[in-house]
């Protein structure tokens, strides 16, 4: 049954009205439902978040700027936010193949520096702030998926739906069958981070990105370690360039220690890469083997791991936020600002901005009109000025790592030093992600080492750790257009790329039926969003499975 007949033959839905609906229970979305209740605590509020719980789904370095936080909450510490460790010291490592230099901490980028903010699990730090926005009256409805958005006959926006529960892999309802509910609100804000199955259609029919350069994105392969009290630096943060990427590949890598005798450590690919042998699953894990890397970790055990792609094109990409009848909000927009490896305090800015616009329309007694004093106060504040500042920083690695660095270097080292806030010049970008990709015979495949168990692991070892689980019987939320594309297309021309740029073994092309077949094992879908991104036909269309599944994310 298409999803118009099981409506025709189940319905209506029922249906549940607030004064908004957020989209994503992260950073971004729990931000925008507590400055709405702390603004006006009459205000009904309800939060939608497809995993398990609340940071069940959130996935990060990170290093935390307080800076959001603190205008949001100013009692933060006083109220036992999980913002333990203070960062105590940075490196910035360049890496030749079994090499390192360390820059001198006087010639850091601005933009590395770390004084004053905290290494966290993101994770964590979004339950707590989960409990301080129930604590205000905010209704949580975690394991909902929101799968549609609504409009009304004139085209606004007022809410959406959540998805159908107990269709089987055929469509078809079984038993357990339950129709899902629709949540209309005077204003719906998207706060899906990265990619966001909504928020990317909401940007395509209202066209919130005309004018604006493409958005770009990279992928975070990320491991979390428990190693002995020798090995155990708390608060130190290092970040890596240069290998194991060549030349013409953005990427680095980032090492933090955590109280706990824990580290977090991880790979970020630039999804503009343009090798299609290339792997960021491998890369990270080949990082890993460098004698600056393994010396942190050797010895100790992996607890966790995860992947999750990461809007990096900055404010040149940064769709319009508003439309009529909602917003989009922090990375669901792309406010992370790439240059500094942080995006928690801009989804907590964006958050509270879009809350004081709704606030002020709701007392006006307007709905389902555009919020525009929310991209005016973004324009005049301290967010914009920040990834102003950055505008240039992916842009200039088009041209290579070398001027890459070089250009970091003059914008957020020189310039600053000569009373310059942002450049006086702007770098655009035109190509999407996905058409940089060669064609495999163009390149030397590239042959990577098989794991050890010990310090480095395949990728059906990674994801059980990962705690990832999908309801079997239920359709496939990875999609096709057109399911001849991967053979004739993405297997003929670029050798399977999807084989290798998934993190979570999902796709596999075996021989069946007298040829060559994808195969996609969706249940192991850690809900990175990769191949919605760098797929090169864009015949992958992610869509929202049942809520609650995907990974279960713990300490992450």
């Amino acid at each position: 049954m298409t999803p118009q007949q099981i409506l025709e033959t189940y319905g209506p839905r029922e249906s549940m009205e607030y004064d908004v609906v957020v989209v994503g229970g992260g950073p971004a979305g729990l931000a925008t439902a507590i400055r709405l209740k702390q603004l006006n605590a009459d205000a009904t509020v309800v939060v939608l978040e497809k995993g398990s719980e609340p940071g069940a789904h959130i996935l990060s370095g990170a290093v935390m700027d307080p800076r959001a936080l603190t205008e949001l909450l100013p009692d933060w510490q006083a109220r036992g936010a999980p913002l333990n460790q203070p960062v105590t010291g940075d490196q910035v490592l360049f890496l030749s193949a079994d090499g390192a230099m360390r820059t001198p901490d006087w010639l850091v980028p601005g933009c590395f520096h770390n004084a004053g903010n905290y290494v966290v699990a993101l994770g964590t730090v979004t339950k707590w702030l989960a409990e301080q926005a129930e604590g205000l009256g905010v209704e949580i409805f975690p394991g909902f998926a929101a799968a549609e958005v609504l409009y009304t006959d004139e085209g606004r926006v007022r809410g959406v739906a959540t998805g159908n529960l107990g269709l089987g892999k055929d469509g078809e309802p079984t038993d357990n069958f339950q129709l899902g509910m629709e949540l209309t609100a005077k204003y719906t804000v998207f706060a899906e981070g990265a990619r966001g199955h909504l928020g990317k259609q909401l940007i395509a029919r209202f066209a919130l990105d005309a004018g604006r350069d493409p958005q770009s994105y990279a992928i975070g392969v990320k491991e979390l370690w428990e190693v002995p009290d020798a090995l155990a630096r708390p608060g130190l943060v290092v970040h890596t360039a240069g290998w194991p990427m060549d030349e013409q590949t953005y990427g680095g890598g980032f090492l933090y220690h955590l109280e706990g005798n824990r580290i977090t450590l991880g790979f970020v690919t630039g999804l503009d890469y343009q090798n299609p042998w290339l792997s960021p699953f491998e890369e990270m894990q080949r990082w890993k083997t460098h004698p600056a890397i393994r010396a942190h970790i050797e010895g100790g055990k992996r607890i966790g791991y995860g992947a999750r792609a990461i809007t990096a094109g900055g404010l040149l990409s940064l769709p319009k936020l508003v439309f009529p009848g909602g917003a989009l909000v922090g990375c669901d927009a792309g406010t992370l600002n790439a240059s500094r490896i942080k995006g928690s305090h801009a989804a907590i800015k964006t958050g509270m901005m879009c809350a004081e616009a709704i606030v002020e329309a709701l007392q006006a007694g307007r709905a389902g009109d555009e919020l525009d004093a929310y991209p005016a106060a973004f324009e005049r504040s301290w967010l914009h000025a920040e990834l102003n500042a950055s505008r240039n920083f992916k842009q200039w690695f088009k041209q290579g790592n070398t001027v890459g660095a070089l250009m970091t270097g003059v914008e957020h080292w020189l310039l600053p030093r000569l009373g310059i806030k942002s450049p006086p010049w702007t770098v655009h970008r035109k190509e999407p992600d996905n058409v940089r990709l060669h064609a495999a015979g163009q390149v030397a495949p590239i042959r990577y080492p098989k794991p050890d168990g010990t310090l480095t692991f395949d990728r059906l070892s990674s994801v059980f750790i990962s705690n990832t689980n999908h309801e079997e019987n239920q359709p496939p939320h990875l999609t096709l257009k057109d399911p001849a594309v991967p053979v004739a297309v993405n297997l003929a021309k670029y050798a399977g790329p999807e084989s290798r740029y998934c993190p979570a073994g999902v796709y596999e092309f075996v021989d069946q039926d007298g040829g060559p077949q994808l195969v996609i094992n969706a249940q192991n879908c850690v809900h990175c969003k990769t191949c919605d991104i760098k797929d090169p036909t864009q015949n992958i269309v992610w869509v929202t499975p049942e809520g609650g599944g995907g990974p279960n994310y713990a300490g992450m």
